[in-house]
């Protein structure tokens, strides 16, 4: 570890400039599992559809981590006690929140993993908690939310954490979608604690509310953007091909952390009973899947060289919106047409082209930790009652989209 000054200064392109608030923290920034971070996209394959959308997760955790900063300096300014220890902690907590992020996003978590990204970053951290010398225990307990101070814990996760204020600003600034700008510093200026839980004063309500509206909005322009949507279901088909081409014993290129993966598919019980699992992970980045792809355009299997060269070449699968199901009736005749056209003798490999899915989502979820608004006389109101403007019970709803995904060379 470095014995030099750590007390360093990021410029960001967001906010400006970013102090390192703690010695450890520098440590922990410099360490492989948060360096990964550099070579894994926050947006996955977003960029396809918005060009400056190349950001990293080790942006989004530097962002997070300063909005950290801003929000206990705030919180300890209207009295309440937040000691240097757990300062440290929950700094560390929301540096480390992501750690366990695969490339691509989620794209691993459905092919490669039978393992949540979260539970990954948990297993991460208890590492590297034993390699510094069981410095981070207050973090897990801040993390795994067993630690008695439960706003704490509110801060790296929860509907209002600095994790969502840094990523819907981040996103909004690198896509240029404008609908997704918040007003991150406001929304912190206005946090305090009732009864050991994040509330918002009622002066802030007009921001929460700004907020809920470009958090949906995000949703829908970026983060389930029917292009990236393509782009992504492509990629998982391709590293489901290519894992099948494995099992087949077929020869495979790949970095052997990516073929570590390709032929097996560790469970929660695997990466903690098997040490080396973890260190294959903490190899794996998005180059990895990409240099992977780009030399699979010439296999010879015609089904993984298809599905590269036009993922590579960015000629995507067409996706089409339905409020129902899709008719199997429908599928059928598509994956027909596919199979003709590209003279496939099993009926099956057409799966790998024609794809029926859907996808979910809701702004504000009445289930989870609330955000809850403070009032002058004390009361406490959800933002689902305290709103006039809002329609929650829209924001609140969860929409469903089903979708249906194929080569744009035949017709649905």
């Amino acid at each position: 570890m470095s014995t030099g000054n750590k007390r360093k200064i990021i410029n960001d392109p967001v906010y400006g400039f970013i102090k390192v608030p703690f010695d450890i923290i520098y440590d922990l920034m410099e360490h492989p599992y948060i360096q990964r971070l550099r070579r894994i996209r926050q947006l996955g394959l977003t960029h396809f559809v918005y060009p400056g959308a190349m950001h990293t997760r080790f942006q989004h955790a530097m962002g997070a981590m300063h909005l950290m900063n801003s929000a206990v300096d705030i919180l300890r300014s209207k009295g309440h006690e937040i000691t240097d220890e757990e300062s440290k902690a929950v700094h560390a907590a929301i540096l480390l929140h992501d750690i366990g992020h695969g490339p691509f996003s989620h794209v691993l978590e459905n092919t490669l993993l039978a393992v949540d990204h979260e539970d990954i970053s948990k297993l991460m951290m208890e590492e590297l908690n034993k390699e510094f010398d069981n410095q981070l225990d207050l973090t897990l307990q801040i993390f795994n939310n067993t630690y008695h101070k439960k706003f704490l814990h509110q801060l790296v996760s929860s509907q209002l954490d600095m994790d969502r204020l840094d990523y819907l600003k981040r996103d909004s600034f690198f896509t240029g979608v404008s609908e997704g700008v918040i007003g991150s510093d406001r929304i912190i200026k206005m946090l305090n604690i009732h009864d050991d839980s994040l509330v918002i004063e009622s002066k802030g309500i007009y921001s929460i509310e700004k907020f809920l509206v470009a958090r949906r909005l995000m949703y829908w322009q970026v983060y389930l953007h029917k292009t990236a949507l393509a782009a992504e279901q492509m990629l998982i088909h391709i590293l489901k091909r290519a894992r099948q081409l494995v099992s087949e014993g077929k020869e495979l290129f790949a970095p052997p952390h990516l073929l570590f993966f390709m032929k097996q598919k560790p469970t929660i019980d695997d990466f903690q009973t098997q040490k080396e699992i973890i260190q294959h992970f903490s190899l794996l980045d998005d180059d990895d899947i990409m240099s992977s792809i780009k030399v699979w355009t010439s296999h010879p299997d015609k089904i993984l060289s298809n599905l590269a060269t036009n993922f590579v070449g960015r000629k995507l699968f067409r996706v089409t919106f339905s409020n129902t199901v899709i008719k199997a009736s429908q599928i059928k005749e598509l994956k027909k047409a596919v199979a003709d056209q590209m003279q496939l003798t099993n009926m099956d490999d057409a799966d790998y082209f024609v794809i029926a899915n859907h996808i979910s989502n809701n702004a504000y979820s009445k289930n989870d930790d609330r955000i809850n608004i403070l009032f002058s006389d004390g009361s406490i109101k959800d933002i689902a009652s305290a709103s006039d403007m809002l329609n929650i019970s829209v924001l609140g709803k969860t929409v469903t989209k089903h979708y249906l995904c194929h080569p744009k060379s035949v017709h649905s």
